[in-house]
């Protein structure tokens, strides 16, 4: 393939390179497609292969259509890579075929040139090709539909893809592009052509978030060209428009504060709209209205007419694929596309517990749950104001009697769960009545009723739960709880799913108030554990471990223990090592040893074992995978050090016997080292864990375990590996607590660490800045000679966060390290004092009498160090309640 001036293809290798596209697109070719690509790839090294395929796409009119798409999808995944490296007489070859191919005949070849011209601008810049403006704007203003419509999709895939660039200043052009092109989309708005309107309408959408001052001072145009557009006759251009509100609501609600009630009429009418997308992006307008943070007051009397739409639009469509799913029958084994990817999170110690994922039953997101969602944001922001239109129209619903009337039935339901939370004021007084009302329909005919009564009682369960004092209020209780047993073991998959987490939910308020019925809840969720196909399995494990950490120790009695762990063993038996259905048997049995403490023992000795295993065959597949006979994957021992996290945390210092006879620490030292940070995050959680109760069998290795968690600490990607950061800190500081001197060679290098993330606290997470804190105290109580010559460094900082955090053992710690360099360097505190103060005024009270009579001598030292007047004026920079705090230590 020869290279000339003016580059011209050859015959013999343009009819070999369509020959392999047509093999390669050809559905009946019995060609091999991995040979294929690979000679495809072998060809690319050839510097003009790409000319050929802009000459295929652009010249090849005798080829088919297919072929000339293929060869420009071929080119533009080859230019991604190519590009930049090309001869500059080869990029120019390329671009001069594109351009005629603008207006091209065919809409396919117009389309994929619009693609590849695209990501040539986001590569070369529009500086590198002034060209391509004049041939848009030619094309734009040509009246021939195939030019323009070539031309507009090209600019709309640039504006979707890189909108800055036509909005910055470009050489050799008196004006930005952005500047040439908004007039001629704006003019597009009232094109007799469909794909001209769409077109330019989404394009002018992307340039809303960066709101360019053509846009700004074209504002106007832009609103009357929306209202223009309101009742287009094309859905796809009415949901644009509704996308365009619904962004200028959010970033730029200034604009349409003076035609807001215009903005709801027409909202409300296309909340209504014969398209369910269209009426999909209407209703969420109304969370991004609340979002924007506008008044409320401007919706109220719009209240009385939208809540019924909504309402009409949670409705089940005919088409929704909840309808199939749901005559789904337990007997059916479940596919391999059913099971959604589930994610493991790792341990991490401290303040902040991720939030649950939202207790949305299916992640599909259509009109019905969107509305339910903008009637819960309602509910939220009007409370009981709502309850006046909604109530009757739910009441109406509810009534409605006959199999053809389930939907509404259902709906109905779904609104009340929408606005427990909201409405509760108004709601609370009838909420027998409520549950009384949904306790039948748990037995309801249709699946989808039985399922959405579940949700919606475990919407309710907090405020069941909290009129357990009172008769009818445990009454109540319990036959919400056995209502839900029930339909635990309904017969339809749906059902079962809906209820187990409704329990789950049920478990989580009531806590230790499940103690009196653990032997007939433990009996339903085993009954379900033995018939539950592999989907629905997964949520009953998580309720068994939400009840072991609702009801804890309660759960260690004979009784109980029969009926829970022989199932569970047995399947614990049945799965392989690499089994992902492993996973969330693992975490049940971390909830379960942790809630029995010692009572765990007697089933530990396997459970440690076995996850040993999985960790040394997890470790060997890393590097060699046909020797491990397993593919690697790091969840595993995720997951298996988080349960051994549980079984230290459960059985305390009667772990000690397990850790001696293995290689754990060896192979933890390996975990704390690993590239993957979420396996370093649970490997450092453990390390702490067995700090507190067995630390002489790392003793071996502290100084690796040391070196390797301060260098976690000592990252430029600190803030992409928080989590390891917070788990490593803490580790540090319990090893400080159990090592004591030993620890002395580290100190330093951790203490180095740790004050410039307390001096940039606000930038980072609360619980590394606690865990920062009190590792900081426990280092100064185990060498205070050591730390307080560099006190007056990180007083300041270390103080405030040491006041944010709440009364318990760890900050004890803390606190003895502050009495130890005050003691050892007293002048080391005197230019943070105030800030002192104000942490020791944190205390609720401390418990440790040794510890407050240290504090109190802190103090007094103070005291009678700052003389002629210093202490009354550091005591008189103090706040009312700190001073009041510090009363109790007599000073």
């Amino acid at each position: 393939m020869a290279t000339g001036v003016a580059w011209q293809p050859q015959e013999q290798g343009f009819n070999e390179i369509c020959r392999l596209l047509e093999q390669q697109i050809s559905p009946s070719s019995t060609a091999d497609k991995s040979q294929i690509w690979q000679q495809l790839q072998q060809y690319s090294q050839f510097p003009d292969f790409n000319n050929y395929l802009a000459f295929i796409l652009a010249r090849a009119e005798g080829k088919s259509v297919e072929i000339r798409q293929a060869a420009g999808l071929l080119l533009k995944n080859n230019l991604r890579t190519a590009y930049k490296s090309m001869s500059p007489s080869n990029q120019q070859y390329i671009k001069s075929e594109l351009l005629p191919c603008l207006g091209a005949a065919d809409r396919h070849i117009r389309s994929t040139v619009g693609t590849i011209v695209s990501v040539v601008v986001q590569l070369g810049g529009i500086a590198g090709w002034l060209e391509l403006l004049q041939a848009l704007v030619t094309c734009l203003d040509s009246n021939d539909i195939n030019h323009m419509e070539g031309a507009m999709d090209a600019l709309s895939k640039i504006c979707e893809d890189i909108p800055q660039v036509l909005d910055s200043d470009v050489p050799g052009l008196a004006e930005r592009p952005i500047n040439i092109f908004l007039p001629r989309l704006l003019q597009f708005f009232q094109s007799p052509h469909t794909s001209l309107r769409k077109l330019s309408l989404g394009s002018v959408n992307q340039f809303v978030m960066l709101m360019p001052s053509a846009l700004f001072v074209s504002m106007d145009q832009y609103l009357q060209g929306l209202f223009l557009l309101s009742n287009d006759p094309s859905a796809e251009v009415r949901k644009l428009v509704c996308a365009a509100f619904n962004l200028l609501i959010e970033i730029r609600p200034s604009f349409l504060e003076p035609q807001l009630r215009n903005l709801f009429e027409y909202m409300l009418q296309v909340n209504k709209d014969t398209d369910d997308d269209v009426a999909l992006e209407a209703c969420e307008f109304w969370h991004s209205y609340f979002e924007a943070q506008l008044p409320h007051e401007n919706l109220k009397e719009f209240l009385p007419r939208l809540v019924p739409v909504l309402l009409s639009n949670m409705i089940y469509a005919d088409d929704d694929e909840s309808l199939v799913e749901a005559e789904e029958d337990e007997s059916l084994p479940d596919r391999d596309q059913d099971l959604k990817p589930r994610f493991h999170s790792s341990r991490l110690h401290g303040s902040e517990n991720p939030e649950d994922d939202d207790d949305d039953i299916v992640n599909v997101w259509n009109l019905r749950k969107c509305s339910a969602a903008a009637l819960d944001v309602l509910s939220n922001v009007f409370g009981d104001e709502i309850l006046p239109t909604l109530m009757p129209v739910i009441q109406a619903k509810l009534s409605a009697s006959g199999d053809e009337a389930w939907k509404d039935r259902e709906a109905a339901v779904l609104a009340l769960g929408a606005i427990a939370e909201g409405c509760i004021k108004g709601l609370y007084p009838h909420l027998s009545e409520i549950v009384a009302f949904l306790i039948p329909l748990l037995d309801d005919n249709f699946p989808l009723i039985r399922s959405i009564s579940c949700w919606t009682l475990s919407r309710f369960s907090k405020f069941i739960v909290q009129d357990i004092g009172h008769q009818n209020g445990r009454e109540q209780f319990e036959k919400v709880l056995m209502g839900l047993l029930r339909r635990i073991l309904d017969t339809n998959k749906r059902v079962q799913e809906a209820a187990c987490s409704a329990f789950a939910t049920l478990e989580e308020e009531a806590a230790e108030e499940l103690a009196p019925r653990l032997e007939i809840i433990l009996q339903h969720l085993m009954m379900a554990f033995g018939k539950y196909q592999r989907r629905n399995l997964r949520i009953v494990y998580d309720a068994i471990g939400t009840l072991a950490d609702a009801v804890g120790f309660e759960l260690n009695q004979p009784v109980y223990l029969d009926i829970l762990m022989p199932p569970l063993i047995a399947k614990w038996q049945q799965l392989p090592n690499s089994d992902k259905d492993l996973f969330p048997l693992l975490e049940c049995f971390t909830s379960i040893a942790q809630a029995l403490g010692a009572g765990f023992t007697q089933f530990a000795q396997p459970v440690f074992q076995r996850c040993i295993n999985i960790i040394q065959t997890q470790q060997l597949a890393k590097v060699d995978s046909v020797a491990a006979g397993a593919q690697y994957d790091k969840e595993f021992v995720v997951c298996c050090l988080d349960l051994l996290s549980g079984l230290a945390e459960g059985l305390g210092s009667g772990i000690e016997s397990l850790v001696a006879q293995s290689n754990l620490r060896d192979m933890l030292l390996q975990c704390c080292m690993d590239d993957a940070s979420d396996v370093r995050q649970s490997a450092f959680a453990l390390l702490g864990d067995l700090a507190r109760v067995c630390p002489v069998h790392l003793q071996a290795r502290l100084s690796d375990f040391l070196d390797i968690a301060a260098k976690q600490l000592n990252t430029p990607k600190l803030k992409e590996t928080v989590s390891v950061a917070n788990n490593a800190c803490w580790a540090i500081g319990e090893l400080a607590v159990k090592a004591r001197q030993e620890i002395s060679p580290i100190v330093m290098t951790v203490v180095l660490c740790l004050v410039p993330i307390l001096k940039h606290s606000e930038e980072l997470n609360k619980s590394l800045i606690e865990n920062s804190a009190i590792t900081l105290g426990r280092l100064a109580w185990v060498c205070p000679e050591l730390v307080s010559p560099h006190m007056e460094h990180f007083m300041q900082p270390w103080c405030i966060a040491l006041s944010m955090i709440r009364d318990d053992t760890e900050k004890e710690d803390a606190f003895r390290g502050l009495c130890a360099m005050v003691k050892a360097n007293p002048s080391g505190a005197l230019s943070s004092l105030v800030f002192m103060c104000r942490a020791i005024a944190s205390w609720h009270e401390i418990r440790s009498e040794e510890l407050h009579n240290e504090v109190c001598q802190v103090l007094h030292g103070y005291k009678q160090m700052l003389r002629n007047g210093a202490w009354d004026q550091c005591m008189s920079a103090l706040e009312p309640p700190v001073k009041d705090k510090l009363s109790k230590y007599q000073v």
